[in-house]
């Protein structure tokens, strides 16, 4: 709710048509108490005391209970209007039976202070307080009456103050249920204003993670794909340098091979910072793909891998691309640190969990000492973002092998 101290200015009142009906009903109010009443027997003087009571009950109105305030600073005011409202409408008045606009206003008041429960107390106290009022006046009109005073008479009396009390019930009820209304719609405006301000907080915050994200898929895709082929034209230079002397044909060719592993960085480079292909085998299924890789391992190492494939079904994009990036990587980091001589991937699939291992003879590495490798940690991520489970097992001298099990959707047979 609005801070109630910032209802003295109209601009900055949560509900101005509530601030328009408060100084009408009291002005009214006011009015009322100025002008005589129409016929004489019931005309009656002007009281000071109530004049003051309307006046200062009217600019209370200014200065209502902040909701952060506790709950008995709101009930000490309610009670004091109350009190205020007692004075300006005593029983003895003759305008009792008038329409009474000051707990109209304390009606609404309630609603700007407390919580449902304590708007109907208040709403109901002002009904009661009414009725009690308007019966001891009528107890006072009936023994003032003359004898002579018919009982037609009094019927229409009755039947007056009972139509008094029923409309003033009713409205007290109609102004209820308004200023709820109102309530709640700005309660629901204000609700829907933060949730729009979360939204727009949490659109943010994922933008923010998807550029997190891409530059780390981009960071990845270069290491796997730019670094393989890197990797594999300085071993056919080395190859080169080391045969130039001795054996002219054969180092010849390994130059050609590193200007093909050249050309084919090169076009890796573009089609990274055009728009990183999701598709490096180029339309090739993925036994077909890792065939060729392990092909092109084995030429540039002189190790033949030992290489078993069963799959029964089609994969997604999505993890055909992660797998394949995973044995690009895998053996990137065979040839240059393992120092391998023998080479074994397995790639197998149920229909709801996928196996990946790879593994070599070569000199391992202590796994405590060394997962910081932006080669593991490429790997790592990409089997953790398709939801699967990572798993090295080496030591020094031991070679090295790794597990991927990826959970995979129910896939249609190949």
């Amino acid at each position: 709710m609005t801070d109630p101290r910032r209802f003295t200015s109209l601009r900055n009142h949560p509900f101005p048509i509530l601030l328009y009906l408060e100084w009408v009903l009291v002005g009214a109010a006011l009015l009322f108490e100025l002008l005589p009443l129409p016929f004489p027997r019931m005309r009656s003087t002007v009281s000071v005391i109530r004049l003051l009571s309307i006046m200062g009950f009217g600019l209370m109105g200014l200065r209502l209970p902040l909701p952060t305030q506790r709950r008995r600073s709101a009930v000490l005011y309610t009670m004091l209007e109350f009190a205020l409202v007692l004075l300006a409408t005593p029983a003895g008045n003759r305008r009792v039976l008038m329409f009474p606009f000051l707990y109209v206003v304390l009606v609404v008041r309630s609603c700007l202070i407390f919580r449902m429960s304590g708007r109907l107390v208040v709403t109901v106290a002002s009904f009661f307080t009414f009725l009690g009022l308007v019966n001891v006046r009528l107890i006072q009109i009936e023994l003032q009456m003359p004898e002579g005073v018919g009982d037609r008479f009094k019927s229409l009396l009755f039947g007056l103050a009972f139509n008094s009390t029923l409309l003033f019930g009713l409205a007290l009820l109609f102004v209820l249920l308004l200023v709820n209304a109102l309530m709640s719609e700005r309660e629901s405006r204000e609700k829907l204003a933060a949730a729009n301000e979360q939204l727009r907080d949490y659109a943010l915050r994922v933008e923010t993670l998807a550029m997190e994200q891409e530059r780390s898929r981009i960071a990845r895709d270069i290491h796997d794909s730019l670094g393989h082929a890197l990797t594999a034209l300085n071993l056919q230079l080395e190859g080169a340098l080391r045969l130039w002397q001795t054996n002219t044909s054969q180092a010849l060719e390994f130059l050609k091979q590193a200007k093909r592993l050249g050309s084919m960085a090169l076009q890796e480079v573009r089609e990274s910072v055009s728009a990183m292909r999701t598709d490096p085998w180029q339309g090739r299924m993925l036994d077909e793909a890792i065939a060729l890789l392990l092909s092109d391992f084995q030429q540039l190492t002189h190790i033949h891998p030992t290489c078993d494939i069963q799959l029964h079904q089609t994969l997604s994009s999505d993890v055909n691309t992660s797998l394949y990036r995973i044995v690009q990587e895998a053996l990137t980091n065979i040839a240059k640190h393992a120092n391998a001589t023998q080479v074994t991937v397995g790639l197998h699939a149920t229909e709801t969990t996928l196996y990946l291992t790879i593994q070599d003879n070569g000199s391992g590495f202590e796994v405590t000492q060394n997962q910081s490798g932006f080669g593991l940690q490429s790997m790592r991520e990409r089997t953790l973002a398709l939801g699967g489970r990572f798993d090295i097992l080496s030591r020094s001298g031991e070679g090295c092998r790794l597990s991927i099990t990826l959970p995979v959707s129910p896939l249609e047979p190949s």
